[in-house]
């Protein structure tokens, strides 16, 4: 067994920026807001998938298809079968399955979308951030040439403003000529 150095505490969450708790609450009530926008379909198809992926929709089909089994079987006395070929069980099996893949897409699509929207989001700040990352290696680098202090070979390719657009064309470019 390996031997583990001592185990460092959380920070305390008293300790964190007040503007992360401002972010925390800005997430928070805009995750409200969708949800009371979400229409009366979306949140059906939310609820069926949600229970459709849970132990107890698992024990539930568990605890219907061993009756549905036994009783076709002829195993519980005073009760005749009504399936025995199985039939109807496939056929209600089949259905549920439709619907329930249907429900899974539905709700996989509304995910996707709200991915989507956090992708563009974090797109945004990283951007944001490489800008102001830019001015504040050029401010440096003003400060350090007025100083005189000799900076690294590189600054002049860091102080230039990276292009969204040509990013993209690079990526394009590069993926067409791997295919």
């Amino acid at each position: 067994m390996q031997k583990r150095g001592p185990t460092v505490p959380p920070p305390d969450p008293e300790s964190l920026n007040t503007a992360l708790y401002r972010n925390i609450d800005a997430l928070r009530r805009q995750q409200a807001e969708e949800r009371e926008r979400d229409s009366v379909h979306d949140r059906l198809a939310d609820a069926i998938t949600g229970f459709a992926g849970s132990f107890p929709f698992v024990y539930l089909h568990l605890t219907l298809l061993a009756f549905w089994l036994a009783a076709n079987l002829g195993w519980i006395p005073g009760l005749s079968p009504w399936d025995p070929e199985f039939i109807v069980l496939a056929m209600i099996a089949s259905v549920e399955a439709i619907f329930l893949s249907t429900f899974v897409l539905i709700s996989q699509n509304r995910m996707s979308q709200e991915q989507g929207r956090r992708a563009a989001l974090d797109l945004q700040i990283s951007l944001l951030a490489e800008h102001e990352v830019t001015r504040l290696i050029r401010q440096t680098s003003a400060i350090a040439d007025h100083l005189g202090v000799v900076t690294e070979d590189d600054i002049e390719e860091l102080k230039r403003d990276i292009a969204p657009e040509a990013v993209l064309t690079v990526i394009q470019e590069a993926e067409t000529h791997d295919t």
